[in-house]
């Protein structure tokens, strides 16, 4: 039989999180090299067995990773930043680059595209000499075929490689398409010695973000270099996450073997099947970043499109991207009113297999047919289900029309500075502290009902009392009450709102050892209670300081949730909006002066294509200013964005109106912060100060230095001073000694300055 079967990359973080475990007990000092590879090892095989056992007939290798694909490619490259090159150890480099060390800053690490995944930027310099480090992809490979299986070998494209990484010498990061392209050639001849026929996916989703004049030459140049490098080598360029047009008529012309296309979010891919001429086309048809089981009806219909257009033999069946962006299995989940709605990783394999039996059958055999008419069934099942709609709520939303705070920032800020009476480069944190065993036991615990609320509540109001004093004492200006009742800053809002379900095991890779559990928007969102009151107000008793209100924006509870299919983003947006509104009246009420509404999502949420990006950040914006809308003009609203590059949506932040944004600025070197003085921007800003995403802790010195720089871009009077981002990922040992010298460096900068 002909391969017509594939997944494009598959979730590596472990069905049980053993991924995880495994490394942070190697960080740790618990367990040896040794035993995490092992463990990583029984993983790449699991995952490789159970896609043999459902019937891929495509599987990859190289798209396992113990932190991050780009970061194995820079290895892959030997782009190795000249900080970590005196580390002799591969591993100890390879997690000194992903996390830092003592001597030396981590990597910066950003967004992939607009998904919720962390990616470790290339560091591109003169100094770098790339040759060829072949040893993971060969490992892998020979793994996966002493099981039986030849893989096709998963690969960051050089395009794709270059276009997310930064020079640091002022070049352009294209300069250096010359110097990596003997190298991936020298890979390409090493991997053609793997097997008779080996099949390559050099991925290239750079491509659907619009690519110019200049990036369709690179591919066209790759595709001509690499595809002819060796005969049995089968070269596939695939792209993801919207449409990629104009490197599909582009790969036409070149000798590569077959073309990776994504059907579900890049619809107008339909535009391009005239360029696949003679190609094999990969054809994403099942969504690999929604939860969603496949209505077979509408993608036999778009399968059937495709046939009209090429022979169906071209025709190779596939997800729309990796499923890494998905959880493992709905296998772990107990029953639930939703659940047959839900489709994860292992079932995403089933849609493939099956859609493909249906599509290349000329007459449905019994079970096929049953299989479809269960599948129709429960698609309009979920369609009309009364547990998506809720008239009460949406009448409601329609009937608002404030959807903005009063007063002009100017005008709002003097009030809020005779209010709080802050000094000049004024401390806070982003919200959590450190979330400890016996914090995550208590709660636990209580979901088991293993504990009283008496109990929980105890504890809880003991860790909040413990996080206060400790503020106080290191002489913190705006405190928080350390999120211990918050597993996670989306979820715990979800919990506590209508129309969402979550899961017991749907836990998603984010970067490295960090996994998030998103949660399943299903239906229409409303607030029955007040969600944070309670623990705020509680906090702020227990100090004279101002403690922050702290609540997850709509923006990002929707990029960071599985949302429904039958609904615009838009108008699920605007229902959490409304909700949160009425939690911002209830905590100004409760005598709360400052509320932190965060949005690190926010840019995720971007359209891949520029005249997409209108539409979005009109109602991003609109719901984000409905969301405050009740604030008070002494109130103070605070805003968090992390890994955002600010140059394109400095005009959106300003049209949000915080009084107060804090962002995620460590790792950029300060580049982020040109453009608030490019702009003129005038509301007030908290670049970060502390990476967070890294076990060292800073010297005064460094936080001195920090501050100092930060000023010789951006007056004080417009300053906070406070960590990247939230506390909870860190340890109390890690973060006490960092805050108290964030906070001894500001004080020290205070006598200097003023």
């Amino acid at each position: 039989m002909s391969q017509q079967t594939a997944v494009t990359g598959f979730p590596r973080i472990g069905k049980k999180r053993e991924l995880k475990k495994a490394l942070e007990n190697y960080w740790a000092g618990k367990t040896s090299v040794e035993e995490l590879q092992k463990t990583s090892s029984d993983l790449r095989k699991k995952q490789w067995l159970v896609q043999k056992e459902k019937g891929i007939d495509f599987i990859s290798c190289n798209d396992f990773s113990l932190y991050d694909i780009m970061l194995d490619t820079a290895v892959m490259l030997n782009a190795v930043p000249e900080r970590f090159r005196d580390i002799s150890d591969k591993t100890e480099r390879y997690f000194a680059m992903a996390r830092g060390s003592d001597s030396a800053a981590a990597m910066e690490m950003t967004k992939w595209f607009n998904t919720n995944y962390h990616y470790l930027v290339p560091e591109l310099n003169r100094t770098i000499r790339f040759r060829l480090d072949a040893s993971k992809i060969i490992s892998e490979y020979n793994e996966a075929k002493e099981l039986g299986i030849n893989p096709k070998i998963n690969i960051i494209g050089p395009v794709t490689f270059l276009g997310l990484s930064k020079a640091q010498d002022d070049k352009d990061p294209y300069s250096y398409y010359d110097k990596i392209i003997p190298v991936y050639k020298e890979l390409m001849a090493v991997l053609s010695n793997l097997n008779k026929v080996v099949y390559v996916q050099m991925e290239e989703p750079v491509f659907v973000k619009g690519p110019d004049e200049k990036q369709l030459e690179l591919l066209r140049k790759s595709c001509d270099q690499l595809a002819e490098v060796r005969e049995n080598v089968k070269l596939i360029i695939t792209t993801y996450f919207e449409h990629s047009n104009e490197a599909t008529s582009v790969l036409s012309d070149t000798p590569v073997w077959g073309i990776g296309l994504d059907f579900v979010h890049g619809t107008k891919n339909m535009e391009a099947l005239k360029f696949i001429k003679d190609k094999k086309l990969i054809a994403g048809v099942v969504d690999g970043r929604n939860i969603w089981i496949n209505d077979f009806e509408n993608t036999l219909d778009k399968l059937t499109h495709l046939s009209k257009e090429m022979n169906k033999e071209q025709i190779i069946i596939s997800s729309s991207c990796s499923l890494l962006h998905i959880p493992y299995t709905t296998d772990t989940e107990p029953e639930s009113k939703i659940k047959k709605w839900m489709s994860f990783a292992y079932e995403k394999l089933d849609e493939i297999v099956l859609l493909n039996r249906m599509f290349r059958s000329s007459e449905l055999s019994g079970p096929d047919h049953k299989s479809l008419e269960k599948n129709r069934a429960l698609v309009k099942e979920r369609k009309t289900s009364p547990l998506i709609k809720d008239e009460k709520t949406l009448n409601r939303i329609n009937k608002i029309q404030k959807v903005e705070r009063e007063g002009a920032f100017s005008e709002r800020i003097e009030l809020q500075k005779k209010r709080l009476k802050l000094p000049c480069l004024p401390t806070t944190t982003i919200g959590s502290f450190p979330q400890t065993k016996e914090i995550r036991q208590l709660r636990k615990d209580y979901r088991k009902k293993a504990v009283s609320r008496i109990e929980y509540e105890k504890g809880i109001k003991e860790y909040i009392d413990d996080c206060v004093a400790f503020q106080q004492e290191i002489g913190l200006d705006v405190l928080v009450h350390g999120e211990p009742e918050r597993s996670d800053m989306v979820e715990y809002f979800g919990e506590m709102l209508k129309g969402f379900h979550f899961t017991n095991n749907g836990w998603v890779q984010s970067y490295g050892s960090r996994c998030v559990k998103p949660p399943v928007i299903y239906g229409d969102i409303s607030r029955p209670e007040p969600m944070t009151v309670k623990w705020i107000t509680y906090a702020q008793s227990q100090t004279s300081r101002p403690m922050k209100g702290m609540l997850t924006g709509p923006v990002t509870i929707v990029n960071w949730s599985f949302v429904r299919d039958d609904k615009d983003r838009s108008e699920v947006c605007r229902q959490i909006a409304v909700a949160l509104r009425d939690e911002i009246h209830d905590l100004q009420s409760g005598g709360i002066k400052v509320i932190q509404v965060d949005e690190p999502a926010f840019k995720e949420g971007y359209p891949l294509r520029s005249y997409n990006i209108p539409e979005y950040e009109k109602w991003a914006v609109d719901n984000f200013k409905l969301a405050v809308s009740k604030a008070k003009k002494e109130t103070q609203i605070h805003t968090h964005m992390c890994y955002s590059e600010f140059n394109d949506i400095i005009k959106t932040i300003e049209a949000m109106d915080a009084d107060v944004i804090t962002i995620e600025n460590t790792r950029s070197g300060n580049e982020l912060l040109k453009v608030f003085t490019e702009t003129g921007y005038s509301n007030q800003i908290g670049p970060g100060v502390y990476d967070i995403h890294s076990p060292r802790v800073p010297s005064v010195d460094e936080f001195i230095k920090q501050i100092e720089k930060i000023m010789s871009v951006l007056p004080a009077e417009q300053l906070w001073i406070n960590p990247d981002c939230g506390l909870k990922t860190r340890k109390w040992e890690e973060v006490s000694p960092s805050l108290r010298h964030m906070v001894q460096a500001v004080k020290s900068v205070r006598s200097r300055s003023f």
